[in-house]
């Protein structure tokens, strides 16, 4: 499992299985919250837009990988 924000556009997404490109069926769950399945129906990943209002004080932590070295590092985001 894999946690991403982006900071710049407020969006976070938790991958929960590694697709291919373009394999992903999308399902928009809430106006904030999409939910991204398998072909097989499995659900693969969710990403939550405008995160800091939909998650709140739940987002002042996050786990985030470094791909380049394989190092996770634990990051405290100061959201105002």
């Amino acid at each position: 499992m894999r946690i991403r924000y982006d900071r710049e556009v407020d969006a976070l997404y938790i991958e929960l299985l590694s697709l291919a490109p373009g394999t992903a069926e999308n399902r928009e769950l809430t106006e904030d919250i999409i939910a991204d399945y398998s072909p097989d129906g499995k659900l693969a990943g969710l990403e939550i837009l405008d995160a800091s209002q939909v998650l709140g004080e739940h987002l002042k932590e996050i786990i985030v990988e470094d791909a380049s070295v394989g190092v996770i590092h634990q990051l405290a985001l100061l959201m105002k």
